[in-house]
């Protein structure tokens, strides 16, 4: 028992992991956020073409239309996961504003925050994600702080609860 719970935590942590739970959470919701798409399409993109350049490299259709396509890709693999990154964290937001619409779904919005923080705490996902929330953070913090300082409590709250 002791040997699978080893095994299941390195899983976890694994992008692949993070993304096939990320994709089972859209594909069984009622929600029809095409939003949710721009992750896994990424992920797809940089997929096919690690495919495609190790098993088609000798092709000359490959060559001619694909080879410049692949190469852009691996080369800006970084730019797609922040791109993802950016695209998680703003649907983490439409779930809570759709928490206020008919297509309500307090389940999943509660499982894809804890998803959210998996992601940030992941090895694998986590440089991108503290990118965003810093980032974020420094432009929404002091317009709170200066507007609405009585939000500074329950922030703090979840910053705990983020941080656990």
């Amino acid at each position: 028992l002791q040997a699978v719970q080893m095994w299941f935590q390195s899983i976890i942590a694994a992008k692949d992991f993070i993304y096939f739970m990320y994709s089972l959470m859209f594909v069984t919701s009622h929600l029809c956020l095409k939003f949710a798409l721009i992750p896994v399409l990424c992920r797809s993109l940089e997929h096919v073409a690690k495919f495609l350049r190790r098993n088609f490299s000798r092709s000359t259709l490959y060559r001619k239309y694909l080879e410049e396509l692949c190469v852009w890709v691996e080369a800006n693999v970084t730019t797609l996961s922040i791109l993802s990154s950016h695209a998680e964290v703003g649907l983490g937001f439409l779930l809570v504003i759709s928490l206020f619409s008919w297509q309500r779904s307090v389940i999943q919005t509660f499982m894809y925050w804890q998803l959210l923080k998996l992601m940030y705490h992941a090895p694998a996902t986590a440089g991108y994600h503290q990118s965003v929330w810093s980032k974020m953070g420094r432009s929404v913090y002091p317009a709170i702080h200066q507007y609405a300082p009585f939000l500074n409590t329950p922030i703090s709250i979840l910053q705990r609860w983020w941080s656990r």
